[in-house]
């Protein structure tokens, strides 16, 4: 199983949530079953390495953000089993990107998967513009994504 996790710059929220759900996977003795990556919609911070504020923030709660920014590439909906946005506008961009339907079926909101998040109130919000209680905020609400999204991908089928 591949995931891809995307938010707009790939600096903030997509890595923390690749930081944290490769963590979940680490201690499940899943890493050889489930892969993390992530991704931006935009280009604007390839090469770079995660916003320094989510960086500290995840490794307050000893989660380590290493990856790189990159931009989403068409060629994602063939390696990814599942394209994970953070906010609407994400998924939005990410269907807009996809091949056909059969990609933009892989395209889910994070926080869907969190069985305690109103349906309308599935946006992780971009903490960029914003104090450190942004970061943490985001810690929280991923977290609780991922922790409902590899306990859907753990499901039998």
């Amino acid at each position: 199983m591949h995931l891809l996790f995307v938010c707009l710059g790939n600096i903030c929220r997509s890595p923390t949530a690749e930081g944290v759900m490769a963590d979940l996977v680490e201690r499940g003795g899943l890493a050889g079953e489930i892969t993390v990556d992530s991704a931006g919609t935009g280009s604007w911070h390839v090469g770079g390495p995660a916003d320094e504020r989510a960086t500290a923030a995840a490794a307050r709660r000893g989660i380590a953000l290493t990856s790189r920014a990159r931009q989403v590439t068409v060629d994602d909906f063939a390696i990814a089993d599942l394209i994970v946005a953070m906010d609407g506008r994400n998924a939005e961009d990410l269907r807009a990107l996809a091949p056909d339907d059969a990609g933009r079926a892989k395209v889910r909101l994070l926080r869907s998967f969190d069985p305690g998040t109103p349906a309308e109130d599935q946006d992780v919000p971009d903490p960029y513009t914003g104090g450190p209680e942004g970061f943490e905020l985001v810690l929280d609400q991923v977290a609780a994504g991922c922790e409902g999204l590899l306990a859907e991908v753990r499901r039998p089928a």
